[in-house]
């Protein structure tokens, strides 16, 4: 039964086991369902939403009050609670289907969840203007059908004042609220007429304030209607020409076939990453950054860095999180059939990127260690923890050959006291790194050893990766297969064994879920092994968007000269 609305009273808990339980449902849904993410308050007033975020970076998104079928991103920062109308733009995807994207100020996403997960995993600021980062999701504690049900009589006199209002024409044509079923639907294709679009496009409407928030002096509280900048000439044509997205064919049986996007960009964007731990704009290795990342990997322990990168790495393949629209973008269900396909280049180089850069910045963290030679041995045993972790406790074997990549980088491994401190002081380690470590990374390489499906969240892709994009990828040394000791048969294998790789996705999935499960991540041991982070970190933010090649040279000569001050080569008589 609906409860009266009171600026007193703006909550409630689930008064009964079978409100809890409606609740259960509504999150059990697929991902691809708004209804299953617990940040989505539904139709709730922007009195109550402003009475749920309370602590910085707290946010939540609900129905417009005034415009039926859009939505409102709630969040509180310096002090100030703020509303956000989320922008929809239809995109034609054929001369016959649209799709919806969704957007702040920049980038436009396929879905509100993907929207929500970029702002949050990459802190970034929502709006230039308000710098307003979003952490904690608040969540809703009733379910949306009895959300719904309370607050129908709340908002529909809303409706029925704005509509004395000249001001407020736009709200004066909602209509009644539709099922449930029906608004959380984001698949269906929207027929639209390509001319219809051009219209929208054209006619930008005004901002207009309304009932989604308090106006403007309001104590506290802050209201934005926010739309993109003008599109670059290349974006323009895109949408006039009818080309972005992914073209739908229906079939004479009824199905729709979608044709997967090329993807040219690479998913990392150093130059507009924001971190806590580096100023908007940073210069390569600044030393503040460096102590700083160095204390945050001494202070983690082995198994909780092993699960934060394999966390990222997961995230960065399409193994966990994959979204229906991603889905169709890739024309596959998971990146690991994607990483198999002529279309899945540009995955694969930022599979690479993300392989590289991690070697490097670990080694940077060795290298750059101008204490003693013990401190130096202390950080490659925990290097060697970290890589053990995620071989035997993630399954994780790409990153556990980034982590073996960087304690075998040239610069690395020719520390002669270093290893010898290691041996000494760290016998353990040593024994792990030289009797079964790498031993396996080797075996790995050459095909002579697999990894048990029941426990592998990622698989060990490099060696296909690498065969799939020598001709491009940069920074590569000759991998184990390019000798004539191993020739054509490693290469074979390698290539049958990405056979079966693109048949697992699933299993790699719920492999991933269940050993991060009740993982919390902590935001800045995150940040570490985040690559976007790690390139600010290496190249600064001007030198982080160089070519790879100009960058990964300059990098082999900076780890040659802070290895050779640590220990100077011995010169010849």
């Amino acid at each position: 039964m609906p409860f009266k609305f009171s600026k007193d009273k703006l909550w409630l808990e689930p008064s009964s086991e079978k409100l809890k339980k409606q609740l259960e449902e509504e999150l059990k849904l697929s991902g691809s369902n708004l209804m299953s993410h617990a940040w989505y308050h539904g139709p709730i007033p922007w009195e109550v939403s402003e009475s749920l975020v309370v602590n910085p970076g707290d946010f939540l998104v609900r129905d417009s009050q005034s415009s039926q079928g859009d939505f409102v991103l709630t969040s509180h920062w310096e002090q100030k609670t703020l509303h956000f109308v989320i922008r929809k733009t239809v995109v034609q995807s054929s001369e016959t289907y649209t799709r919806v994207q969704y957007s702040l100020e920049g980038e436009a996403f396929d879905s509100l969840p993907a929207l929500v997960h970029f702002y949050v995993g990459s802190k970034a600021a929502l709006t230039r203007w308000s710098n307003a980062q979003i952490h904690r999701p608040v969540n809703r504690t009733l379910p949306l059908s009895y959300l719904e049900t309370s607050f129908s009589n709340i908002i529909l006199s809303q409706v029925h004042k704005s509509k004395k209002s000249p001001s407020s024409s736009r709200a004066a044509s909602v209509a009644p609220s539709p099922s449930l079923s029906r608004r959380f639907d984001n698949t269906r294709p929207l027929p639209s007429p390509k001319s219809t679009l051009r219209r929208q496009c054209n006619n930008r409407p005004q901002p207009l304030l309304n009932q989604d928030s308090p106006s403007s002096d309001a104590g506290g509280s802050c209201y934005t209607e926010l739309y993109p900048g003008p599109q670059s000439y290349v974006e323009r044509l895109r949408v006039e020409e009818g080309s972005v997205g992914i073209d739908q064919l229906r079939l004479e049986d009824g199905n729709v076939y979608f044709s997967p996007v090329v993807e040219a960009v690479s998913s990392f964007k150093p130059s507009r990453y924001l971190s806590p731990l580096m100023p908007k704009e940073n210069k390569p290795l600044e030393v503040g950054i460096l102590r700083r990342v160095k204390e945050l990997l001494a202070e983690v322990d082995p198994r909780t860095a092993a699960k934060q990168i394999t966390k990222a790495d997961c995230m960065v393949a399409r193994i966990l999180e994959v979204t229906p629209e991603v889905q169709r973008m890739m024309g596959v269900s998971s990146g690991m059939e994607l990483l198999t396909l002529p279309h899945g280049t540009q995955l694969r180089l930022d599979l690479l990127e993300r392989f590289q850069t991690m070697a490097i910045m670990l080694a940077v963290d060795v290298l750059g260690c101008t204490g003693t030679t013990e401190e130096r041995a202390g950080l490659l045993h925990k290097i060697i923890q970290i890589a053990a972790e995620l071989k035997s406790t993630m399954g994780n074997m790409f990153g556990f050959a980034a982590v073996m990549r960087a304690l075998e980088l040239p610069q690395v491994s020719r520390l002669e006291q270093t290893w010898t401190a290691l041996r000494q002081r760290h016998t353990e380690g040593a024994i792990l790194y030289e009797k079964t470590l790498r031993p396996f990374m080797k075996s790995l390489n050459d095909g002579r050893e697999s990894c048990p499906l029941s426990s592998t969240t990622f698989p060990h892709v490099l060696p296909l990766l690498s065969l799939l994009e020598k001709s491009i990828a940069v920074g590569e040394g000759t991998e184990p297969w390019e000798t004539v000791e191993v020739g054509v048969d490693v290469v074979m294998f390698h290539l049958g064994a990405a056979r079966t790789i693109a048949q697992l996705g699933g299993i790699y999935r719920s492999n991933a879920e269940s050993k991060l499960q009740g993982f919390q991540e902590q935001a800045e041991i995150l940040e570490l092994f985040l690559t976007d982070f790690q390139m600010r970190l290496l190249w600064g933010s001007r030198g982080a968007e160089e070519s790879q090649a100009l960058r990964y040279a300059k990098f082999d000569q900076v780890l040659t000269a802070l290895s050779n001050r640590l220990e100077p080569p011995v010169r010849p008589c």
